[in-house]
């Protein structure tokens, strides 16, 4: 690999002005998210037929899974059947890195829960969360109405609870769900950037990577290595494979 362009150099005082002039694109930036924002909280909802899913303690209502709180954030979790922890989605493991109990702390404290839906088996799942050391909410939509089905999986959905009653208020996919992913907005801020080849980036900037062909490495998800140093060929099953 040849070495990369580096950003041109320039005074202290022409980097000012320079970053003055892309604050004013910042700031234009914010003001029209603030206004997607508002049109969200605007829009109308649909209201859910009764349903469960399944969690630790067994069936559950979709409004018990509130915890008593009024609102709800749901990631519905691409699940592999029978598959190692090593064959589970990068992407879904991603946006569920930076979930930490602290995250959701600060959820609750606006009167939100937040949970992970996942179509495969409350067993299969369990080993996972386990074996990846999270400890948000997950439950099985395995025996559930294909109210809950997503393409196959990746989203983000919320609801509103009215007592007993629940209504979705909103979904996003794809890109969308980048807003769990904190590691792809500092990259955004660096120089080269996430260095994926869809970036607008000037002539001999590093681009090695289709986008996210890089959360995957040694065929594990990246946050796995931080939970084991076993090579994939050695890996048995998700219930037996343990933090090293």
């Amino acid at each position: 690999m040849t070495e990369s362009q580096t950003p041109q150099i320039v005074t202290r005082d022409e980097w000012e002005r320079a970053r003055a002039e892309l604050l004013v694109r910042e700031k234009a930036h914010t003001r029209a998210g603030d206004e997607l924002a508002a049109a969200r909280r605007r829009l109308p909802m649909t209201r859910m037929e009764p349903l469960t899913v399944v969690g630790a303690d067994g069936p559950v209502a979709l409004h018990d899974v509130f915890a008593g709180r009024r609102m709800l954030i749901v990631y519905h979790f691409m699940w592999k059947r029978k598959g190692m922890p090593h064959q589970q989605c990068e992407g879904c493991t991603h946006t569920q890195a930076a979930m930490s109990s602290a995250v959701c702390a600060y959820l609750a404290e606006r009167d939100v829960t937040y949970a992970v839906f996942s179509s495969g088996p409350w067993d299969e799942i369990a080993a996972y969360r386990d074996f990846m050391g999270w400890t948000m909410p997950w439950y099985s939509t395995a025996g559930s109405t294909d109210v809950l089905a997503t393409r196959d999986g990746g989203d983000v959905r919320c609801y509103l609870r009215d007592g007993d009653q629940v209504f979705q208020t909103y979904e996003t996919k794809l890109r969308g769900v980048e807003a769990m992913m904190p590691t792809l907005q500092l990259l955004d801020l660096t120089p080269y950037g996430r260095q994926e080849t869809w970036e607008d980036s000037p002539d001999g900037w590093p681009q090695q990577d289709q986008a996210g062909s890089w959360w995957r490495r040694d065929g594990r998800p990246l946050a796995q290595w931080t939970r084991t140093d076993v090579p994939v060929e050695r890996e048995t099953s998700c219930c037996t494979e343990k933090k090293q």
